[in-house]
């Protein structure tokens, strides 16, 4: 049987990967603000669509369990389009904000599991080689599923709110739009996605007792390894600044000047966040990964914990002055965002230094379920504080809270030599 090209399903699976997410956090931010809802409720309620990812560890060994991972890609793929599809209909009614809240929710969970039988269908499809050789190559389509959707369909929307006058109609046609790219996306990999023999279910080998029981081997061993305690700290805390500014960043572009915000229009949130801001994003961490390839994560730990937190100040300039100019607006979304994806590399690379060991893919699991929590938990607040104390107080606060990412950083224990070319 002829294999097909890494080249015809990585990347399609990966675009995949990101659409959803984009979705779920960002597209849902932007549209619950221009249908009216109150920043309090999008910030506390499109943060507990942040769960499914925080629980994913509790299910993934049941994805092994059951059915193949290519039955699980195929199968979560036609429900997010499903979903995206309940979406784009319900926005019209009376009571669209729980019943769209209800169904983003299914997709979020729907979305965490693609995403563990994605990385699992990935290390079972490819050898080892081809593993290294298109990890970039992943990476790369996640991001552009980002750019797609953060940028163009946010523009889109914003196009068709300006040109039919109608907000909710607007969001439902850019949400049918995404529905459509998803189920062609399903059907693209019910037939293209190969079948690698090893991609078999354990659980016609091992019986459900002894997963769990190694589930939960697995899951005591993660808390007995050294630093342990100071590692959950360092995942739950590093990020406070940015899990808040996430779910601010946007409200506070689009509300008008006379409630403190830069009153960006929809097409224009498209442009700035979804991709000058992606674009600083993505250079930031290529060259925070190139600079850890050279001297390894211990000399740059510091150089990115400074890039994290002090473009954070951009906020605090824009609050104040609510600059019109829409150079100045990119110019600082830019230097945050290049920050952010520089000083997000040490963050990413410690999690692969803690996570490495005996059960390295369980245990990186588990330290992506508490970068999700450290990003959930704060989020939920995010809103109810920026009402209290404004935009401007609430961006100063956000400088404030960067004094905990220093102190939990100062806490960690890293070998020099990790992240470093190997020379020989």
């Amino acid at each position: 049987m002829k294999k097909n090209s890494p080249w015809t399903w990585v990347p399609s699976l990966y675009f995949a990967e990101g659409l959803p997410y984009v979705a779920v956090m960002i597209l849902s931010l932007v549209m619950y603000k221009r249908l009216g809802i109150s920043n309090t409720d999008i910030a506390l309620y499109t943060s507990w669509l942040n769960l499914p990812w925080v629980i994913k560890p509790l299910w993934s060994p049941f994805v092994d369990l059951l059915k193949t991972k290519r039955w699980w890609i195929v199968s979560t793929q036609l429900l997010i389009g499903a979903g995206l599809a309940g979406i784009a209909f319900t926005i019209p009614t009376s009571h669209f904000f729980q019943t769209t809240l209800a169904i983003f929710w299914l997709m979020a969970f729907s979305s965490a599991t693609h995403d563990i039988a994605a990385d699992g269908f990935y290390m079972l499809g490819l050898t080892p080689h081809e593993q290294a050789f298109y990890v970039g190559i992943r990476s790369t389509f996640y991001r552009i599923a980002t750019i797609a959707g953060q940028g163009v369909l946010i523009m889109l929307a914003g196009y068709l709110e300006k040109t039919t006058g109608r907000i909710s109609y607007a969001w439902s046609i850019t949400f049918f739009v995404l529905a459509g790219l998803f189920l062609a996306l399903y059907l693209y990999h019910t037939f293209i996605l190969p079948r690698p023999s090893s991609d078999q279910p354990t659980g016609s080998q091992t019986t459900i007792q002894g997963i769990l029981g190694e589930f939960l081997s697995t899951f005591r061993s993660f808390f007995q390894k050294e630093q342990a305690g100071i590692a959950i700290l360092f995942m739950l805390c590093y990020r406070l600044p940015e899990a808040q500014l996430a779910k601010m960043g946007i409200p506070f572009l689009l509300d008008p000047i006379e409630q403190g915000g830069l009153g960006l229009t929809t097409e224009q949130i498209g442009f700035v966040q979804g991709t000058i801001g992606i674009i600083g994003l993505t250079l930031g961490g290529i060259l925070g990964g190139i600079a850890v390839a050279r001297h390894g994560l211990k000399r740059w730990l510091w150089p990115m914990v400074w890039a994290i937190s002090l473009p954070d100040a951009v906020y605090v300039y824009l609050s104040y002055f609510q600059t019109q100019n829409l150079w100045i607006i990119n110019a600082c979304i830019f230097i945050e965002q290049f920050g952010y994806g520089f000083g997000f590399t040490a963050y990413m690379l410690y999690l692969i230094y803690f996570a490495d060991g005996l059960h390295k893919t369980a245990h990186y699991a588990i330290c992506t379920a508490f970068m999700a929590l450290g990003m959930m938990l704060p989020g939920m607040i995010a809103g109810k504080l920026q009402e209290l104390l404004g935009y401007q107080l609430f961006f100063v606060w956000i400088m404030l809270c960067t004094l905990v990412t220093f102190g939990v950083t100062a806490l960690l224990r890293i070998d020099p030599s990790f992240g470093k070319k190997v020379v020989g």
